[in-house]
């Protein structure tokens, strides 16, 4: 061989070798702009479970802070629900002492009902203001009993209030017991 052709030949070598690095690095460069479109769709993927995760965890929070209160609101709803007769035995009382003519004991009296109301009122119970001539509402009236009435514009109009209605926060604990005109 002569050296011309030793040299054509190391050329020819040289080519086939850097086509072979090229061809090798392409492939590289595939490899890797694959593992990154792959890892971008993995990344995309674990951000959006991440804020599916956190919009839950949010929705979570407010759902048990939203039943937190209304737990601490309602708490003594029995408590109440069970004092409420003794309200009304109470005021029935207090009006039988107003007829004696023994003022203490009425001061007396009226002084432990305006205690044991201020309690009451302070721990979210009131009283549902009903009147005699007010349209009535099944909703938030328990109407025991029609007599007719005794104008027509009382008609379908409560007549008396029996029984005093009383509001925890906004839950009807006691429905006021009503007589309507028919």
């Amino acid at each position: 061989m002569s050296k011309e052709q030793t040299k054509d030949k190391n050329t020819e070598n040289d080519l086939q070798s850097q086509d072979v690095e090229n061809q090798t690095m392409e492939s590289q460069e595939e490899n890797i702009e694959d593992e990154k479109e792959t890892l971008e769709g993995e990344l995309k993927k674990e951000r959006d479970n991440f804020l599916r995760l956190f919009a839950e965890f949010e929705n979570y929070k407010k759902r048990t802070t939203k039943e937190r209160i209304e737990l601490y609101s309602t708490a003594n709803k029995e408590v109440l629900t069970a004092m409420l007769p003794i309200i009304d035995d109470f005021e029935r009382g207090l009006l039988e002492v107003e007829k004696s003519a023994d003022t203490a004991l009425l001061d007396g009296m009226r002084l432990i009902y305006s205690k044991f109301k201020n309690t009451l009122d302070q721990k979210g119970l009131k009283v549902m203001e009903v009147k005699a001539g007010d349209k009535f509402d099944a909703e938030i009236h328990e109407a025991i009993s029609q007599i007719p009435a005794p104008s027509k514009k009382l008609k379908g109009k409560i007549i008396d209030v029996v029984e005093k209605g009383y509001q925890l926060g906004e839950t009807i604990i006691r429905f006021p017991k009503v007589v309507i005109g028919n």
